[in-house]
């Protein structure tokens, strides 16, 4: 079957080198906004005939309410011009955190989405899914091929090149999966801080019970949002007497002035993959992407 890759201007970078790892053609989806803020999208297929049998979309669904319903518009168009198999690659993927109502009345987005999601396409690639109190993917997304990965073995790599015998810490005790994960690839020390959240951005965060001084320490999670969380531990360890602190990262959101909170708190370094693009970006999740597409397309369902 004829399979190809489709994204939108803004992710050409880490889409193509998927492509290119994965040996696809790669296409450019034409986006549009009127004065109303409706979208009008144009896709490169223009004749009767040319869609791919099997179409992979990348599209990374950070500030995702827009990119909601660019999916539901591409996936629809495509199937109705015969696509057969429709592959979602979204290395960031939004609407897990809320999965279950933690008040009486609200929405738990994550099976919503997630079921959303499973009714447009036979197949979704994510990585570091904010999945707290389910154990697959396939319980919030379900359908057969919904692929978690992780960004921590590609982090772990970078850090070893970067830094010498560092203390690997997650800012909270939610990311020790995490830095276990990269601490059991480069065989650092490691740990994780305890937090206490009174608010999105008034948190308190205690040093786990480990001599940090003098020690170069990288604090690890899957997102970086407000940056509150990050800032906070940066503190408490240059206080503690670490001799440096850099953070590595999957997801770099960084809402706001999110870095310069991170930055002003005394953090050096900053490393994200390129499941979101930004400044920070210095690791390629092709490779791992590459690998897990390449599963679905040569195993899945035909």
């Amino acid at each position: 079957m004829t399979t190809a890759l489709l994204h939108f201007p803004d992710e050409a970078g880490p889409a193509r080198r998927l492509a290119e790892a994965a040996e696809l053609p790669a296409a450019c989806v034409e986006r549009h906004r009127f004065p109303d803020e409706e979208l009008k999208l144009t896709l490169p297929y223009h004749e009767a005939g040319a869609f791919p049998e099997v179409l992979v979309l990348y599209r990374s669904l950070d500030r995702p309410d827009d990119k909601l319903v660019e999916l539901l518009l591409v996936a629809r168009h495509a199937r109705r011009h015969g696509v057969r198999r429709l592959v979602l690659v979204a290395p960031y993927l939004a609407y897990m955190r809320q999965d279950i109502a933690f008040h009486p009345g609200e929405i738990v987005s994550q099976t919503i989405i997630g079921g959303f999601l499973a009714e447009l396409f036979d197949a979704v690639i994510t990585v570091d899914p904010h999945l707290h109190r389910i154990d697959r993917l396939d319980q919030a997304i379900p359908l057969e091929h919904a692929i978690a990965l992780s960004g921590a073995p590609r982090l772990a790599e970078l850090i070893a090149a970067r830094r010498e015998n560092p203390l690997l810490l997650g800012p909270d005790e939610e990311a020790l999966q995490w830095v276990s994960q990269a601490a059991g690839i480069t065989g650092f020390d490691h740990g994780t801080c305890r937090k206490t959240r009174n608010g999105d951005r008034d948190v308190v965060v205690a040093l786990p019970d480990v001599d940090v001084r003098g020690r170069q320490v990288v604090l690890m999670d899957d997102v970086a949002s407000s940056g509150h969380t990050l800032a906070r531990a940066a503190e408490a360890l240059l206080a503690a007497g670490a001799a440096s602190v850099d953070v590595a990262v999957t997801h770099a959101l960084f809402a706001g002035d999110a870095l310069a909170v991170i930055r002003a708190a005394g953090v050096g370094e900053v490393w994200s993959t390129d499941a979101i693009d930004h400044e920070s970006n210095a690791i390629a999740l092709a490779p791992a992407l590459e690998a897990a597409l390449a599963d679905v397309l040569h195993g899945g369902r035909q």
